[in-house]
């Protein structure tokens, strides 16, 4: 037996702040796809620095890209939005084991990521229900 649980409509300023959010986390996760792919020198450099080898630049590039992608589209944007939050997992795990402090940065960004598909999605909000 499935129970329906019922939302209020989403409101337009939610809606926006939404799109918004959503459109600002893509424009990111592009520009750092894209740096990666295109196997730009401080992208193949903060790599190295990270401790990963310089040949893995495409293949994490892509993995953003991919995730980032599916995230953009609506009909796809819950399964991107977790492959970003595990993305962005390794990128936290990267930064705390290299002690440094914007480790938290990613998590940022991940739960912005979120944000943006609870505010546009009446379905979202329903799986993961806010109470008072």
């Amino acid at each position: 037996m499935q129970t329906a649980v019922q939302s209020a409509p989403v409101s337009k300023k939610m809606l926006w702040a939404g799109r918004i959010l959503t459109a600002l986390i893509g424009l990111f996760m592009l520009f750092d796809a894209g740096i990666k792919v295109l196997r730009l020198t401080p992208a193949v450099e903060g790599t190295v620095r990270l401790g990963y080898p310089a040949g893995t630049v495409v293949a994490i590039g892509l993995a953003a890209l991919v995730s980032v992608v599916l995230y953009l589209v609506p009909r796809t944007a819950v399964l991107g939005a977790i492959l970003l939050t595990g993305y962005l997992g390794g990128a936290t795990a990267t930064q705390v084991r290299m002690e440094d402090p914007w480790f938290a940065f990613p998590v940022f960004i991940g739960m912005l990521a979120w944000a943006g598909i609870y505010f546009r999605d009446r379905r979202v909000r329903q799986l993961i229900p806010l109470r008072s």
